[in-house]
């Protein structure tokens, strides 16, 4: 069952003056006496002056963080500004930009790394003598962005009999930046399956590991 008594304290005081209003009125109706309700009113003016007290205290706090964030927002844009004199100046070092606490300049390119992950393929073969092949990265399949540092995926190929066992029987088809990638096929390749295998590969040429084997007939 609800608690008759209101949590919030804007409405335990609207609750609380009404209560002792009404029995105040009523007290013979209530079948009370005047002193029942004494230690009542006693703690409710009590509870009346540091309610009072604590709303000031909140308005009186509001304004000043009002004040403090618009003067924090003004010394920051003028720092801030400073700070862009500073950065474009060539007097001023990389040990000062540290001992001033500003952002030191990375000169040094971080290296790319080989990539770690798969592409997942998918091969859309509704249209004949021709597979439309999308890829993804394994680490956001719902997305279509690259690993950091990648530049597009190797497509390699094996038309005809059994997939490949290793990737030695694959012949290179693209390396793509974007999906989806088209493969177009000429007549005699018709009705042979193509089984297919991707791998990342970033700017400086290295590769990451192969696809799971994609199979798909060429429609004739």
């Amino acid at each position: 069952m609800a608690d008759y008594m209101p949590r919030s304290d804007g409405e335990f005081n609207g609750w609380q003056a009404n209560f002792v209003s009404y029995a105040t009125a009523h007290l013979a109706e209530l079948g009370l006496a005047a002193g029942d309700l004494t230690p009542i009113t006693t703690a409710q003016t009590a509870w009346t002056g540091s309610y009072t007290a604590h709303l000031a205290a909140q308005a009186a706090a509001q304004a000043a963080r009002t004040t403090k964030d618009g003067n924090r927002t003004a010394l920051e844009t003028l720092i801030r500004a400073l700070v862009r004199r500073l950065q474009a100046s060539p007097q001023v070092s990389d040990g000062e930009r540290a001992a001033l606490g500003i952002t030191v300049p990375d000169r040094e390119p971080t290296p790319v790394g080989a990539p770690t992950t798969r592409p997942l393929a998918s091969v859309d073969a509704a249209q004949r003598l021709r597979h439309v092949i999308d890829f993804s990265d394994e680490a956001s399949p719902t997305s279509k962005a690259k690993p950091a540092g990648v530049i597009g995926a190797e497509i390699w190929v094996k038309v005809g009999g059994t997939p490949p066992v290793d990737p030695g029987e694959l012949t290179f088809l693209a390396v793509d930046t974007r999906t989806p990638y088209t493969a177009n096929y000429s007549g005699s390749d018709g009705g042979q399956p193509a089984h297919y295998m991707l791998r990342w590969v970033n700017s400086r040429g290295e590769t990451g590991p192969w696809s799971e084997t994609i199979t798909a007939t060429i429609g004739a």
